[in-house]
């Protein structure tokens, strides 16, 4: 019973998530599509769950995206300046997750590991490695 509790996510957490992913979407200058497919939302569901008093439940998977997406969105602000911090996700990589890519087409096809492989990448990079 306790694991069943704990596997849906607070209502506050979640509230702040989405707060915090629509923020970013934002500066990132998404398209609803584009926002959408990154938390693994239909866009229709996305639109809703942008505005505050989103009655919906998350899933795990989009809750871990979220949070993945809130940590790759504060390492990139810390280790680039503002305006590269911004389109870095929207601009061709030669990085060795991206083959060329856009950072955000790779995450949008290789969902919440790749999410996590990117963010792990970028951490990388502004450690020194």
């Amino acid at each position: 019973m306790e694991n069943l509790v704990m596997e849906r996510a607070a209502p506050d957490r979640q509230a702040v998530a989405l707060k915090a992913f629509a923020r970013i979407a934002q500066a990132w200058s998404l398209t609803q599509q584009e926002a959408a497919a990154l938390a693994d939302m239909s866009e229709s569901t996305w639109k809703r769950a942008k505005k505050p008093g989103f009655a919906g439940d998350l899933t795990r998977d989009q809750m871990l995206r979220l949070s993945a997406l809130v940590g790759l969105y504060k390492s990139l602000e810390l280790y680039f300046d503002a305006p590269v911090a911004r389109d870095w996700i929207k601009l061709a990589n030669t990085g060795p997750e991206f083959d060329g890519a856009r950072p955000l087409d790779a995450m949008i096809a290789g969902g919440l590991p790749k999410i996590l492989r990117v963010r792990t990448y970028v951490d990388a990079l502004r450690g020194g490695m």
